[in-house]
């Protein structure tokens, strides 16, 4: 979270209006990350839960664990995607609209 901050102070001592676009796609992305990696968290630490489980009774990953897993993967990808355009956008400084 201290990247966005230190961005917009940045760009503030640079001069760069906050309003531009790129820069409002960039705060935008930056929700759509938040908003895919926040379950994440939780689905990381109910999937440790299940695999020490797992390891301690010698019994395989249950069902759950797939799902989760599969809910993991689903949210990474758009959060993962929409940093690598904030990089992209950072370096290019495009005029969106």
């Amino acid at each position: 979270m201290v990247q966005p901050l230190t961005g917009i102070a940045l760009a503030v001592a640079s001069g760069i209006d906050l309003g531009t676009s790129w820069l409002v796609m960039t705060y935008l992305l930056y929700v759509l990350a938040l908003v895919c990696w926040l379950p994440v968290v939780g689905l990381q630490i109910r999937m440790r839960d299940m695999a020490q489980e797992a390891a301690s009774n010698g019994t395989p990953l249950p069902p759950a664990y797939h799902r989760a897993m599969r809910q993991w993967s689903a949210l990474g990808w758009p959060a993962f995607t929409g940093l690598v355009i904030v990089f992209l956008l950072m370096i290019a400084k495009p005029e969106l609209w």
